[in-house]
């Protein structure tokens, strides 16, 4: 899942975390990738694990590469909420390029 963040929305983490309530979101840890400019937040759920990564560009990022079914769900809560929007992508511009 892709998010356009507005660089003045400091309210995006609560507001992402209090969307997916349901499912107890609990930041366990977050990574500082200065080198990328990105943090990532490590986060437990009662549906499993999941990483929030957030960039200096405006872009977040929710990941999780086991547990794809958290990813539906959370599509799912934010799909319910007034306080994000579903936009369609090319899901092929995130694809891994194979060497």
């Amino acid at each position: 899942m892709e998010f356009l963040l507005d660089s003045s929305d400091a309210d995006f983490n609560s507001d992402l975390l209090a969307t997916i309530q349901d499912i107890n979101p609990k930041i366990d840890g977050v990574i500082d990738l200065w080198m990328n400019d990105e943090v990532i937040f490590q986060i437990s759920s009662s549906k499993g694990w999941f990483s929030l990564s957030k960039d200096i560009w405006d872009f977040a990022f929710i990941m999780a590469d086991n547990n794809q079914p958290i990813i539906k769900l959370i599509a799912e809560f934010l799909g319910r909420s007034n306080l994000f929007e579903k936009e369609e992508v090319d899901f092929d511009d995130y694809k891994e390029i194979k060497r």
